[in-house]
């Protein structure tokens, strides 16, 4: 088995939750027009600061969407890039946030954040 096999069997999805993540990720991107990400993992602190690093990390920052779930610290972050925050408010992207975390309480990560994908797709719309 190849390392980067490994480890998605140590992380937290399934391998099927893995497929539907990468198929709602790239369905976003293609009906979007932006880059959606999604990042699992610990954040430092000061966790907006920590997550908002992360996004500027990405290719064509400007129009990407990060979702950062930090499970073990039970923290969820939503960064939108200067293009793609035209298109999906604050107020967009707080629902998403509730609906996330919904799903997180009952214990269903790879859910949550396919219904925060699904959720920030919608309001930013078709390009």
């Amino acid at each position: 088995m190849s390392e980067a096999g490994a480890a998605a069997l140590d992380g937290p999805f399934t391998t099927r939750q893995l497929l539907r993540l990468d198929e709602a990720l790239r369905v976003a991107d293609q009906q979007t027009g932006l880059t959606f990400s999604v990042y699992i993992g610990p954040l430092d602190e000061p966790t907006r600061e920590s997550a908002e690093a992360l996004h500027r990390q990405l290719q064509g920052a400007a129009t990407a969407v990060l979702l950062a779930v930090s499970p073990g610290q039970r923290l969820l972050e939503i960064v939108t890039g200067a293009d793609a925050r035209k298109r999906i408010s604050d107020r967009d992207a707080k629902l998403a946030a509730l609906s996330m975390a919904a799903a997180f309480a009952g214990g269903d990560l790879a859910g949550g954040v396919l219904a925060g994908l699904d959720q920030l797709a919608s309001h930013a719309g078709r390009h």
